[in-house]
């Protein structure tokens, strides 16, 4: 194992958006027995540090590939084209005009009904960026319209927890 590799190699995993979850799972547990700070007990607290830091790292890698919308964003990164979600906000007009009905729709939502319906177009949505992710990706090899279908999933998570806010504040 080396520090300096990237998640992918790290688990032994091709370097593709598409992922088999059971597989990282199954390789997560792998790579945390055998980098796990008792297995090192007796060489040390120098050996033990050492495992701790590969066992964080193995975990924040895990996190980073077990989720699309994260794994799709390191994947942009890895190849040059970075998301810069805090600076680049470009979006299309049709996308825009699609939070802007959401927004409304949200402020308007006065049953757990209608949060329901919306949360439901949202997740939809998602899963329309995330194949299109896919897309851009694996078939395309196209970053820098991935990182913009990234910046797209991100306002969609971030909508999904405002839906679950109003949810907590019809529900009192």
């Amino acid at each position: 194992m080396n520090l300096q590799s990237d998640d992918f190699e790290l688990f032994g995993v091709p370097r593709s958006f598409a992922q088999e979850r059971a597989t990282l799972d199954a390789r997560w547990k792998d790579l945390q027995r055998e980098a796990h700070p008792d297995r090192f007990a007796a060489q040390g607290a120098a050996a033990q540090r050492v495992a701790m830091q590969w066992s964080v790292r193995i975990n924040e890698a895990y996190q980073r590939l077990k989720d699309p919308l994260r794994r799709a964003a390191y994947l942009c990164e890895l190849h040059g084209a970075p998301i810069r979600a805090e600076d680049n906000t470009a979006m299309p007009a049709a996308f825009l005009m699609q939070q802007m009905q959401w927004r409304e729709a949200l402020e308007e939502a006065a049953s757990m009904a209608e949060l329901d319906a919306l949360d439901d177009e949202t997740q939809a949505a998602r899963g329309a960026a995330i194949a299109r992710c896919g897309e851009l990706i694996d078939a395309r090899q196209d970053y820098a319209g991935a990182a913009r279908e990234v910046r797209a999933l991100m306002f969609i998570a971030r909508f999904a927890q405002d839906i679950d806010s109003r949810r907590e504040q019809l529900g009192q």
